[in-house]
């Protein structure tokens, strides 16, 4: 309630100083993400629960698959590397795409009972509020993924930590992207049933048919073309290379454009479905 009633302060008038402009958005933007940060802090379990997944694949397929995809040497890759370090970049995106897609169910159950409904009728503009939903999401992702490296590292994953530390903006880029996408997404989810079918049609064909358990090689070598070419469609394998030649201290441009312009284009629909003149809430009321 407390974070509700900074929102509704009323703005500054157009005309106005900057810096009263600038402490109102500072204050909405503290009262939109510190809501959701309390609320995530207030639940440990939620973390827990959000690692055991990730960690479960880390610990049962890098045991399973050590000695399947522990024998090639590929990009950004300079010499033979274990399975468990393969998979770590795909295991960090999977975090991140989860967790987008938590927030877009948070956002559906925020809609239906009303608090999105009077977030949405504050007064700034709507393209601050979705950013400010952006912004929280991402840090909770971003924290989610920090832990599991810590995790990681406590598994014998050996690391540059200097390389670590450089690819903290880059996996809060990628966790920007998916953010973005999962508040596209909650667009179109009308109701909170309707997130099953998300799951099946979007989370799970991102994940799977990308570069974060296995190279495309591997899956080129066994003549699935149409596979090797959804994969290099998916924005998903970008979030993840991107990740992966960060923690080798490398950087790549591609990969980097890639994420940078899938994550506008979902903001930009997300803004255009929460528009009143257009989007979900013209056919909602």
């Amino acid at each position: 309630m407390q974070s509700t009633s900074v929102i509704s302060q009323t703005p500054p008038a157009p005309g106005a100083p900057a810096t009263p402009l600038l402490l109102h958005l500072a204050r909405a933007l503290r009262a939109v993400v510190g809501r959701e940060l309390l609320k995530f802090l207030r639940q440990p379990s939620r973390l827990a629960s959000s690692l055991v997944r990730p960690l479960l694949w880390f610990v049962v397929f890098s045991a399973g698959f050590h000695n399947v995809f522990g024998v090639a040497i590929i990009p950004p890759y300079e010499t033979y590397v274990e399975y468990k370090v393969y998979m770590l970049p795909g295991l960090l995106g999977m975090i991140a795409l989860f967790n987008g897609m938590q927030s877009s169910l948070s956002m559906v159950y925020d809609r239906e009972m009303g608090v999105m409904r009077l977030l949405l009728t504050a007064p700034l503009p709507r393209g601050w509020l979705l950013g400010f939903k952006l912004v929280a999401s991402t840090a909770l992702s971003l924290l989610q993924m920090l832990v599991f490296l810590l995790i990681a590292l406590a598994f014998g994953v050996e690391a540059d930590l200097r390389s670590w530390l450089l690819a903290v903006p880059v996996m809060a880029l990628g966790a920007t992207m998916l953010a973005a996408l999962g508040l596209m997404l909650s667009v179109y989810i009308k109701q909170l049933e309707n997130f099953a079918g998300t799951m099946n049609f979007v989370i799970f064909p991102m994940f799977f048919i990308s570069t974060a358990l296995y190279p495309l090689w591997k899956v080129e070598e066994s003549g699935a073309l149409w596979l090797v070419q959804i994969a290099q469609l998916n924005p998903f394998t970008y979030v993840v290379e991107l990740i992966r030649f960060a923690l080798q201290g490398q950087f790549n441009a591609l990969a980097c454009a890639v994420v940078v312009v899938a994550g506008v284009l979902c903001f930009g629909l997300a803004l255009r479905g929460y528009d009143p003149q257009r989007g979900w809430t013209k056919q909602r009321g």
